[in-house]
């Protein structure tokens, strides 16, 4: 494998893997409190959506991200509501979230922009560009360690790095913090907790907005950097990737994001692997190719949910003693 092909393929991996990285870590601190969260895809395609609205409408870049963390947001304390304030069953409600904002976002876009449940091509003005644009065509000349530096880690827009840079941020937050200190013990032993005069509906009201904010961020890297604008179910299954990071993870930061790396990997090569003729197997069909990333989080899934040990209180609705 030449330099120049190892760049891309690395370039193309953090760009793949950073929605997977904000969604994972979002799916963390809300488990880590005891709420399972499989609306992850629901609530990060109707960020994407509520960013491409809002960057259509108002062509501000900022104002997109903002809408995109709102709605998210909503979403998260929706899934409190029905789960932290009263004791819904944790599983329906956030298959409720993805059932719903695969059917809202397709009928506010027809009704909105009349396109089929798209939102109209954001301009260049809106998504977001990259940082160092320059970096690539001036490292190029130094043999491996240019085309690496260059196009592989410098070419990208800030919401790479900021995903990157999330994930010893939210490590920091879990394990070496007052609030990760009491997260952890919510999601191990509410009760405990609750005797010592500290609100679990409030630490979980409080994990679940931070989880929103990130399904948001994840959400608007889509529209932002991924593609031009919206379009309809553009998500395809990336929450539930990111819900199979975070077991195989085992709930811990850093191996979720060795989880998403190797995701984001299949996918730019299952990209790259479309029509080329590889010896004796010949050409491999684009759907197989496709289909790498969704099988391999099935078998992770088959594999090591029975033997990652979630947090005790997980799913487990708290009834308050009196």
């Amino acid at each position: 494998m030449d330099d120049t092909l190892l760049a891309a393929m690395l370039a193309s991996t953090l760009r793949v893997s950073t929605p997977l990285i904000l969604c994972a870590l979002a799916g963390l601190l809300a488990e880590r409190s005891g709420v399972v969260d499989i609306g992850l895809e629901g609530k990060m395609l109707f960020g994407a959506f509520a960013a491409g609205a809002a960057g259509a409408a108002m062509g501000s870049t900022a104002l997109a991200l903002m809408a995109a963390m709102a709605v998210a947001v909503a979403l998260s304390w929706l899934h409190g509501l029905a789960c932290v304030s009263h004791p819904g069953d944790q599983v329906v409600s956030g298959v409720a979230i993805n059932i719903v904002a695969v059917g809202m976002t397709m009928v506010l876009g027809i009704a909105w922009f009349a396109q089929g449940g798209q939102t109209p091509p954001l301009g260049s003005d809106v998504r977001l560009q990259a940082l160092w644009p320059g970096a690539a065509a001036a490292l190029a000349g130094i043999p491996w360690v240019g085309p690496l530096l260059g196009e592989g880690l410098l070419s990208h827009n800030a919401m790479v790095y900021v995903a990157l840079l999330m994930v010893p941020a939210v490590w920091f937050l879990v394990y070496r913090t007052r609030f990760g200190l009491r997260l952890r013990a919510v999601g191990e032993n509410p009760h405990m907790v609750d005797a010592a005069g500290v609100s679990v509906t409030r630490l979980r009201y409080l994990a679940l907005t931070l989880n929103g904010a990130l399904c948001g961020l994840a959400g608007a890297y889509l529209v932002l950097a991924q593609s031009a604008g919206f379009s309809n179910n553009m998500t395809a299954g990336r929450g539930f990737m990111a819900l199979a990071a975070l077991i195989f993870g085992r709930w811990k930061p850093v191996p979720a994001l060795w989880a998403c790396l190797l995701f984001g990997f299949l996918d730019a090569v299952a990209i790259r692997l479309q029509g080329v003729v590889l010896p004796v197997i010949g050409e491999v069909p684009v759907q197989v190719i496709q289909a790498l990333p969704y099988v391999l989080t099935v078998v992770l899934l088959a594999g090591f949910i029975g033997k990652a040990v979630a947090p005790k209180a997980l799913g487990k609705p708290y009834i308050k003693e009196r």
